[in-house]
């Protein structure tokens, strides 16, 4: 697929396709074998970090906005509620965007097509540490996770309370006990200059192979 560098962001995996009719998919990867095709995908040729610190200071020189992280512990998952819709700035931004992403569609295609998904009236958060024992707090912006809440919401009846908790349990509990890995991403905002720019936008999960030992005796 053709891609060209975005001049308007700076960070240095932000690229743009030049032709969409390009977009291809060309195979479904499923979960078989514990995960084994999306960890050779994932893992084959990419860096693993255990560092935040060491994350951190490449993002503030440039040198990354993508990675992927493993922690040595998850701490805890943090939620907190927040605005219940969409702000009027937030929204125009949305149309903004969806209007220049739509290279090839008319204005009243786009206007016609263009949707706002509800919005998720809590932020979510998992606060794990690294190899260096320092913790860190870092939100959650999947997909995945909005999908679970809502989910969640109808089985529960919708009691956000009991929602809530399931996703907690999800989250901390079930995927405490994963091969967890973390896929993160700076905020174009934020990149080079907080604290700590990243944010997580995806949770990689497979089962932990145990290893067998051989009785020797």
């Amino acid at each position: 697929m053709p891609l060209e560098k975005n001049t308007g962001d700076p960070r240095p995996e932000s690229y743009r396709p030049t032709n969409i009719d390009k977009i291809k998919m060309l195979n479904y990867v499923d979960t078989k074998n514990n995960w084994e095709e999306r960890k050779r995908i994932i893992f084959e040729k990419t860096k693993v970090f255990t560092n935040i610190d060491e994350l951190i200071n490449k993002a503030r020189d440039n040198e990354l906005s993508l990675a992927v992280f493993k922690p040595k512990h998850i701490v805890d998952f943090l939620f907190e509620e927040v605005d219940r819709e969409w702000s009027k700035e937030k929204l125009d931004l949305l149309k903004i965007k969806s209007q220049q992403l739509s290279l090839f569609q008319t204005p009243e295609e786009v206007k016609r097509e263009f949707s706002v998904v509800k919005k998720i009236p809590y932020k979510f958060s998992y606060q794990f540490s690294d190899d260096a024992d320092k913790k860190s707090t870092m939100m959650i912006m999947d997909w995945e996770i909005g999908m679970l809440y809502w989910n969640c919401l109808k089985a529960a009846n919708n009691s956000e309370d009991l929602a809530l908790k399931k996703v907690k349990q999800k989250y901390l509990e079930e995927f405490s006990k994963k091969d967890i890995s973390l896929f993160l991403g700076t905020t174009k905002q934020f990149h080079s200059w907080a604290k700590n720019p990243f944010v997580i936008i995806g949770v990689f999960y497979p089962n932990v192979i145990k290893k067998m030992i051989k009785d020797l005796e």
